[in-house]
């Protein structure tokens, strides 16, 4: 919050257009009121009127803040006695608040009221704050005699005892007037226990102490305390029995109880006084526990216990304890190895022998040592004693999870005792951790054939070979490809996942299917990394052929018809609908033939005719060859496109006429015959004459058609692209009767790709070399 910040509270009122609404009333409203910045938490700050319209509930009266550090209460609502439709809301200063006029010195409340059923009001109440005049002290503590307090002479060291203000402020100063005194003033105004505590011994204790209370404006106030200690009322320490005598027997190992002492009082605690620096034996503080700390041996030991209270060391008691360690015929036994680790591989057969204690008592025999196994349940399952002998007693196997959860380690103790007696007993650790063998070899996957179409890009994901192995960590394989990749195997391989992808050219029609060597190699399954193992597998692949035919446009014949228009123009003449498959194939368009001084080109598949100054009609027998597909199976079709062009002085109509030729075919069959038939000579003799006949017959029909009918020529296509067909017309002008006229197709065409030239027949559909 700023110098000269502000707290906003919002309110919203919604009210609908064109109705009356019955409103609740703030009538006192706005308003200013101050406040010193001395106020106390919880005073009231204001009280406002909330007047309803009729006698309801109380008012909804909130304020919704901003910021979230204001000093101010939720509102309070109270009804009036005298009138049942008017409320007070009571504005109060929370608990904790500092007023501080130098940071804030005016906060803006906004109070939103709602009684029931009606619509909501805001009102704006503004508190000023004011600068403190006078800082004043609590009574009694400002009281000539001071306030008293009494506490007991066991209170513990550095303990509050009284508080100058019970909620100070902040920014106020303690200073003690009077030194003589062992109590403590802290900053924040807490009067402490001594450091040392209260003498015990010393009954009716007072303390006063004068303190001067002042704040950051030089405000000042002063008070007086008088502590009274009061004799303790808590137990004195003192022993049960002031001499001990214990008696035990030699061979105590380190660290095992040998007595204990209690003594009564509160916050007991215990120490050895003597021996000053005692060699053999400690003592537990709290519970009075007296333990070795080494192997005893014949001895005796005087000890000096002192049990006192922790809070108040000088209430304390002493005993003493008198320790005999008596001789025995037989000690614990010596064994070796003292400690017993190992490492086992996980093959290691049931039964084996991990280790076989050397152990002798004081006696030099082995014929009353008694061998136990302690541990977990996963040791004892695992392993068994056979007299001195640690054995094997099921299979390690490194590769289960069982295994992996213990971490692939066995703990456990052996407990070697003379004649069963826990005193004379030995205990010899033992850690056997069990190491991998690499067992098995990777197992290829049950179904290893993939498909992939042969469109497929580079990088695209032919399938995964999952590959497994049963050593542990599972399935921690290395795939690669025998051969690696090249043209004749467009794939490979991930080395970690096993995923296949396409890193060449793939033709269905050259290789339908590869077969592929993946080689499985295990890791980490060994402590040895050189002992591996490997698996190849076979892997199929299988090329998907997608289907690329030859571009079908439709028709595959025109003939057009234009006036040209002025010269430099851009003269559209037709569109090419032509279609593949698949039909994601891009085609392309290209003229191969007919054009003549350039004057058309292609714009996709749209036909563009350049006019020039020419003043002569004349016809133009263009060959369009469209490409598809990709690769080897670039394949392509041949239209045919004969254009009529008018020049634009001609007196024609200016529109573009297109003129579409009904083919009428007659049934062509065209024989490829590689092999080879010698048919007999009667055969051949027939074969002859017959043919004879149908060509005469077929020469006579077709004299009676063109002398009996001059329609204009149409033009034929087989069901080759390249099987072009013209009926001869009729004159296309009067006065241009020469067959070779620019306005007349002569019939004949050229292969783009051989440069062979064709003569078309209008009657056969069959096309013939020149």
């Amino acid at each position: 919050m700023g110098m000269h910040g502000h707290l906003t509270f919002l309110l919203l009122s919604l009210c609908v257009p064109g109705t009356f609404v019955r409103a609740t009333v703030l009538p006192d409203l706005p308003r200013v009121v101050a406040l010193s910045e001395d106020t106390v938490p919880g005073t009231r700050v204001a009280e406002v009127t909330v007047s309803c319209s009729n006698s309801s509930s109380s008012p909804n009266v909130t304020l919704d803040t901003i910021e979230p550090d204001h000093p101010f209460n939720s509102i309070a609502i109270s009804s009036d006695p005298t009138d049942a439709t008017t409320f007070r809301a009571e504005v109060t200063l929370r608990a904790g608040a500092e007023l501080d006029a130098r940071q804030v010195n005016q906060y803006t409340l906004i109070l939103r009221a709602a009684c029931p059923g009606e619509d909501e009001v805001e009102g704006r109440l503004f508190v000023r704050v004011t600068t403190g005049q006078v800082l004043r002290c609590d009574t009694p503590f400002a009281s000539a005699e001071g306030d008293v307090v009494e506490v007991l002479a066991d209170v513990a060291p550095r303990t509050p005892l009284y508080a100058v203000l019970r909620q100070p402020l902040g920014g106020l100063m303690f200073r003690l007037r009077n030194h003589n005194t062992p109590l403590t003033l802290t900053r924040r105004g807490l009067v402490l226990a001594p450091d040392n505590g209260f003498d015990p011994n010393k009954d009716n204790q007072t303390f006063r102490l004068e303190i001067e209370v002042m704040d950051r404006h030089g405000h000042n106030c002063s008070g007086a305390v008088r502590v009274e200690v009061l004799p303790s009322r808590r137990p004195r320490v003192t022993f049960l029995k002031p001499h001990w005598a214990v008696t035990v027997t030699e061979g105590i190992g380190p660290w095992e109880v040998v007595t204990r002492v209690y003594a009564r009082g509160d916050n007991v605690r215990y120490a050895i006084l003597a021996p000053v620096a005692p060699a053999l034996f400690t003592i537990d503080e709290v519970t009075g526990e007296i333990r070795s700390t080494r192997r005893l041996e014949v001895i005796r030991a005087h000890l000096l216990i002192r049990a006192y209270n922790a809070l108040h060391p000088d209430d304390h008691a002493t005993a003493t304890v008198n320790i005999t360690v008596q001789g025995t015929d037989r000690q614990a036994p010596r064994c070796v190895p003292a400690v017993f680790v190992s490492q086992v591989l996980e093959t290691v057969s049931p039964g084996t022998t991990l280790v076989t204690l050397r152990c002798t008592d004081s006696t030099s025999t082995d014929e009353c040592l008694h061998y136990a196994l302690e541990g977990p349940p996963s040791s004892h399952s695992h392993f068994c004693m056979e007299g001195p002998r640690l054995k094997v007693n099921a299979t390690l196997d490194y590769d289960s999870e069982a295994m992996a959860a213990l971490g692939f380690q066995f703990t456990a103790t052996i407990v070697v005792t003379v004649g069963g007696q826990p005193l004379q007993s030995t205990r010899v650790p033992v850690l056997v951790t069990v190491t991998p063998v690499n067992e098995f070899r990777p197992a290829c996957p049950s179904s290893a054939t993939f498909t992939v179409p042969e469109t497929a890009a580079f990088g695209s994901v032919v399938g995964r070979v999952a590959g497994t192995d049963r050593d542990y960590p599972p399935d921690s394989l290395e795939y690669s490809v025998e051969g690696g990749s090249g043209p004749a195997q467009p794939f490979s391989i991930d080395r970690r996942t096993g995923e296949i992808r396409v890193v060449g050219p793939l033709d269905s029609q050259q290789q339908k299917s590869y077969r592929l060597v993946v080689q499985l190699t295990d890791t980490h399954n060994d402590l040895d990394l050189r002992k591996r193992q490997s698996r190849l597998c076979d892997v199929s692949v299988r090329l998907q052929a997608v289907p690329d035919q030859l571009p079908v446009c439709i028709p595959e014949v025109q003939e057009l018809r234009i006036t040209a228009g002025s010269p430099g123009s851009h003269q559209p003449v037709t569109h090419l609908v032509c279609h593949s498959s698949p039909d994601s194939v891009v085609l392309t368009y290209t003229i191969v033939g007919g054009n003549e001084d350039g004057r058309f080109r292609l714009e996709g598949n749209t036909l563009v005719y350049l006019p020039n100054d020419q003043a002569r009609p004349h016809t133009f027998v263009l060959l369009v060859e469209v490409w598809g597909g990709s690769g080897a199976r670039h394949r392509s079709s041949v239209v045919a496109l004969v254009v009529h062009v008018t020049p634009w002085s001609t007196p024609v109509p200016p529109s573009t006429t297109t003129q579409h030729t009904t083919l009428l075919k007659e049934p062509l069959v065209v024989t490829q015959t590689e092999a080879v038939w010698h048919p007999p000579a009667w055969f051949v003799a027939v074969l002859t004459i017959s043919g004879a006949l149908l060509l005469a017959t077929l020469g006579c029909t077709v004299r009676n058609l063109l002398c009996g009918n001059r329609a204009p020529g149409k033009l034929f296509l087989g069901k080759s692209s390249w099987d072009v067909v013209e009926h001869t017309r009729g004159k296309e002008e009067q006065g241009h009767p020469h067959a070779s006229s620019p306005g007349q197709f002569d019939g004949r065409a050229q292969d783009p790709r051989t440069g062979r030239d064709y003569l078309f027949n209008s009657v056969t559909g069959a096309r013939r070399w020149i």
